[in-house]
């Protein structure tokens, strides 16, 4: 499992994406999450601008991603 680290509160999902380099930019992961491609804490969310918190986990392809602090 991979981590990202995030200074404030939360990250939204796309920028998450972003920052642990499984998706090339912000288009791509606007495209994964419409596709119902991702999910956080094991529930798919087709919301790019959801917030993800400390403790969450997202998934995308093979990766699972925490956040941390």
């Amino acid at each position: 499992m991979m981590e990202i680290k995030i200074k404030d509160d939360f990250i939204k999902l796309g920028q998450a994406l972003k920052l642990a380099g499984v998706v090339e930019d912000g288009v791509e992961a606007k495209y994964v999450i419409q596709d119902g491609l991702v999910k956080v804490n094991g529930e798919t969310d087709e919301r790019r601008g959801r917030k993800v918190y400390e403790g969450d986990i997202i998934s995308f392809k093979e990766n699972d991603i925490k956040v941390i602090r």
